[in-house]
Protein backbone atom coordinates (compact mmCIF):
# COMPACT_ATOMS: atom_id res chain seq x y z
CA UNK A 1 0.00 0.00 0.00
CA UNK A 2 1.36 3.27 -0.95
CA UNK A 3 2.01 6.25 1.51
CA UNK A 4 0.57 9.31 2.50
CA UNK A 5 2.22 12.03 0.46
CA UNK A 6 3.42 15.28 2.42
CA UNK A 7 -0.01 17.58 1.22
CA UNK A 8 -2.64 14.44 1.93
CA UNK A 9 -0.65 13.63 5.51
CA UNK A 10 -0.99 17.51 6.01
CA UNK A 11 -4.61 17.34 4.86
CA UNK A 12 -4.74 14.70 7.44
CA UNK A 13 -3.52 16.64 10.27
CA UNK A 14 -5.63 19.82 9.77
CA UNK A 15 -8.88 18.62 12.09
CA UNK A 16 -6.48 17.06 15.19
CA UNK A 17 -4.32 20.02 15.31
CA UNK A 18 -7.23 22.40 15.17
CA UNK A 19 -9.27 20.72 18.14
CA UNK A 20 -6.42 19.74 20.01
CA UNK A 21 -5.37 23.77 19.78
CA UNK A 22 -8.98 24.82 20.54
CA UNK A 23 -10.53 22.63 22.76
CA UNK A 24 -7.08 23.03 25.03
CA UNK A 25 -7.74 26.70 25.39
CA UNK A 26 -11.85 26.35 26.03
CA UNK A 27 -11.09 23.74 28.59
CA UNK A 28 -9.39 26.18 30.44
CA UNK A 29 -12.20 29.08 29.80
CA UNK A 30 -15.20 26.33 30.64
CA UNK A 31 -12.58 25.26 34.27
CA UNK A 32 -12.60 29.23 34.58
CA UNK A 33 -16.25 29.85 34.64
CA UNK A 34 -16.59 26.78 37.07
CA UNK A 35 -14.96 28.10 39.48
CA UNK A 36 -15.62 31.65 39.28
CA UNK A 37 -14.16 33.66 36.63
CA UNK A 38 -16.52 34.28 33.61
CA UNK A 39 -13.73 36.80 31.73
CA UNK A 40 -12.90 34.24 28.77
CA UNK A 41 -16.92 33.60 28.51
CA UNK A 42 -17.71 37.74 28.36
CA UNK A 43 -14.65 37.85 25.88
CA UNK A 44 -16.12 35.43 23.38
CA UNK A 45 -13.24 32.81 23.97
CA UNK A 46 -15.72 29.73 25.05
CA UNK A 47 -15.92 28.30 21.63
CA UNK A 48 -14.63 25.79 19.48
CA UNK A 49 -14.30 28.21 17.05
CA UNK A 50 -10.62 27.97 16.14
CA UNK A 51 -9.93 31.46 14.84
CA UNK A 52 -10.81 32.61 17.77
CA UNK A 53 -8.05 30.57 19.53
CA UNK A 54 -5.11 30.57 16.57
CA UNK A 55 -2.20 33.19 17.01
CA UNK A 56 -0.65 34.16 13.85
CA UNK A 57 2.92 33.96 15.49
CA UNK A 58 2.56 31.18 17.82
CA UNK A 59 0.14 28.77 16.25
CA UNK A 60 1.71 29.27 12.61
CA UNK A 61 5.00 31.00 12.05
CA UNK A 62 7.00 29.29 15.56
CA UNK A 63 5.63 25.55 14.97
CA UNK A 64 6.90 26.07 10.85
CA UNK A 65 10.52 27.31 12.23
CA UNK A 66 10.62 24.69 14.93
CA UNK A 67 10.37 21.74 12.64
CA UNK A 68 12.01 22.96 9.96
CA UNK A 69 15.16 23.94 12.05
CA UNK A 70 14.81 21.17 14.77
CA UNK A 71 12.20 18.62 14.10
CA UNK A 72 9.95 19.26 17.04
CA UNK A 73 6.59 20.73 16.87
CA UNK A 74 6.41 23.77 19.29
CA UNK A 75 3.68 26.84 19.33
CA UNK A 76 1.08 28.33 21.03
CA UNK A 77 -2.40 29.58 20.73
CA UNK A 78 -3.48 32.70 22.16
CA UNK A 79 -4.45 32.12 25.85
CA UNK A 80 -7.26 31.80 27.28
CA UNK A 81 -8.26 35.08 29.32
CA UNK A 82 -8.83 34.00 33.10
CA UNK A 83 -8.73 36.29 35.81
CA UNK A 84 -7.52 34.55 38.51
CA UNK A 85 -8.75 37.43 41.29
CA UNK A 86 -12.44 36.38 40.48
CA UNK A 87 -11.58 32.79 40.91
CA UNK A 88 -13.58 31.75 44.73
CA UNK A 89 -10.30 30.45 45.86
CA UNK A 90 -7.52 32.15 43.70
CA UNK A 91 -4.50 29.60 44.37
CA UNK A 92 -6.52 26.66 45.02
CA UNK A 93 -8.81 26.65 41.78
CA UNK A 94 -5.73 28.10 39.39
CA UNK A 95 -4.76 24.23 39.68
CA UNK A 96 -7.64 22.91 38.56
CA UNK A 97 -7.76 25.54 35.76
CA UNK A 98 -4.46 24.96 34.66
CA UNK A 99 -4.75 21.74 34.40
CA UNK A 100 -8.25 21.42 32.47
CA UNK A 101 -6.19 22.27 29.14
CA UNK A 102 -3.48 19.31 29.06
CA UNK A 103 -6.00 17.22 30.84
CA UNK A 104 -8.63 17.57 27.51
CA UNK A 105 -5.77 16.99 25.58
CA UNK A 106 -5.39 13.37 27.11
CA UNK A 107 -9.02 12.64 26.72
CA UNK A 108 -8.58 13.82 23.20
CA UNK A 109 -5.57 11.50 22.62
CA UNK A 110 -7.79 8.78 23.92
CA UNK A 111 -10.69 9.58 21.52
CA UNK A 112 -8.46 9.52 18.87
CA UNK A 113 -6.52 5.90 19.95
CA UNK A 114 -10.04 4.66 20.16
CA UNK A 115 -10.96 6.16 16.92
CA UNK A 116 -7.81 4.26 15.09
CA UNK A 117 -9.00 1.12 16.57
CA UNK A 118 -12.25 1.08 15.15
CA UNK A 119 -11.16 2.71 11.46
CA UNK A 120 -7.87 -0.50 11.48
CA UNK A 121 -10.79 -3.02 11.78
CA UNK A 122 -11.38 -5.43 9.01
CA UNK A 123 -13.85 -4.15 6.61
CA UNK A 124 -14.24 -0.86 7.93
CA UNK A 125 -12.25 1.07 5.48
CA UNK A 126 -10.25 1.19 2.92
CA UNK A 127 -8.03 2.76 -0.17
CA UNK A 128 -7.09 6.29 0.78
CA UNK A 129 -9.96 6.78 2.76
CA UNK A 130 -8.75 4.60 5.00
CA UNK A 131 -4.94 5.73 4.76
CA UNK A 132 -6.21 9.11 5.56
CA UNK A 133 -8.28 8.50 8.47
CA UNK A 134 -5.44 6.15 10.37
CA UNK A 135 -3.31 9.13 10.19
CA UNK A 136 -5.97 12.05 11.13
CA UNK A 137 -6.24 9.36 14.12
CA UNK A 138 -2.69 8.80 14.52
CA UNK A 139 -1.59 12.17 14.60
CA UNK A 140 -4.73 13.22 16.45
CA UNK A 141 -2.41 10.87 19.40
CA UNK A 142 0.76 12.46 18.70
CA UNK A 143 -0.45 16.30 18.74
CA UNK A 144 -2.66 15.92 21.60
CA UNK A 145 0.06 13.87 24.02
CA UNK A 146 2.52 16.26 22.90
CA UNK A 147 0.60 19.39 24.14
CA UNK A 148 -0.09 18.05 27.17
CA UNK A 149 2.78 16.82 28.48
CA UNK A 150 4.77 19.55 27.02
CA UNK A 151 2.38 22.30 29.16
CA UNK A 152 2.47 20.39 31.96
CA UNK A 153 6.61 21.28 32.28
CA UNK A 154 6.88 23.16 35.71
CA UNK A 155 7.86 26.59 34.22
CA UNK A 156 5.80 29.59 34.76
CA UNK A 157 3.57 30.40 32.16
CA UNK A 158 3.38 26.77 31.13
CA UNK A 159 0.25 25.02 32.59
CA UNK A 160 2.52 22.82 34.22
CA UNK A 161 4.19 25.82 36.25
CA UNK A 162 0.82 26.91 37.36
CA UNK A 163 -0.09 23.95 38.77
CA UNK A 164 3.18 24.43 40.50
CA UNK A 165 2.55 27.75 41.75
CA UNK A 166 -0.59 26.63 43.17
CA UNK A 167 1.00 23.52 44.67
CA UNK A 168 3.75 24.86 45.66
CA UNK A 169 3.96 26.35 49.63
CA UNK A 170 5.27 30.15 50.56
CA UNK A 171 7.97 30.93 49.49
CA UNK A 172 8.70 28.58 46.95
CA UNK A 173 5.35 29.23 45.16
CA UNK A 174 6.38 32.79 44.85
CA UNK A 175 9.94 32.27 43.50
CA UNK A 176 8.19 30.01 40.65
CA UNK A 177 5.90 32.60 39.84
CA UNK A 178 8.52 35.30 39.25
CA UNK A 179 10.04 33.13 36.69
CA UNK A 180 7.17 33.64 34.33
CA UNK A 181 8.01 36.73 32.41
CA UNK A 182 11.30 34.53 31.32
CA UNK A 183 9.54 31.48 30.86
CA UNK A 184 8.90 31.95 27.05
CA UNK A 185 12.58 32.70 26.64
CA UNK A 186 13.77 30.23 28.70
CA UNK A 187 11.35 27.30 26.59
CA UNK A 188 12.88 28.64 23.22
CA UNK A 189 16.66 28.38 24.58
CA UNK A 190 16.12 24.66 25.76
CA UNK A 191 14.44 24.26 22.37
CA UNK A 192 16.66 25.37 19.88
CA UNK A 193 19.91 24.41 22.01
CA UNK A 194 18.49 20.83 21.36
CA UNK A 195 18.05 20.40 25.60
CA UNK A 196 14.13 20.06 25.62
CA UNK A 197 13.61 16.98 23.34
CA UNK A 198 15.50 14.60 25.18
CA UNK A 199 14.04 15.63 28.46
CA UNK A 200 10.20 15.23 27.26
CA UNK A 201 10.50 12.99 24.43
CA UNK A 202 10.60 9.46 26.34
CA UNK A 203 7.42 10.67 28.53
CA UNK A 204 5.94 11.59 25.26
CA UNK A 205 6.68 8.31 23.77
CA UNK A 206 5.57 6.79 27.09
CA UNK A 207 2.44 8.73 26.94
CA UNK A 208 1.37 7.86 23.50
CA UNK A 209 2.40 4.14 24.00
CA UNK A 210 -0.31 4.10 26.98
CA UNK A 211 -2.60 5.87 25.42
CA UNK A 212 -2.69 2.96 22.08
CA UNK A 213 -2.43 0.30 24.74
CA UNK A 214 -5.45 1.69 26.66
CA UNK A 215 -7.73 1.75 23.55
CA UNK A 216 -6.56 -1.95 22.40
CA UNK A 217 -4.00 -0.67 19.94
CA UNK A 218 0.02 -2.04 20.22
CA UNK A 219 0.71 0.71 18.00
Amino acid sequence: MPELNFVQKLVAAVIPVMLAITVHEAAHGYAARYFGDRTAEMLGRLTLNPLKHIDPIGTILVPAIAVMFTGFIFGWAKPVPVGFRNLRNPKRDMVFVAAAGPASNILMAIGWALFANLVTRPGMVSGMLGMLLIQMAIIGVLINTILAVFNMLPLPPLDGGRVAVGLLPEPASSKLASVEPYGFMIILALLFTGILWPIIGPVISAVQAGVFRLAGLGL
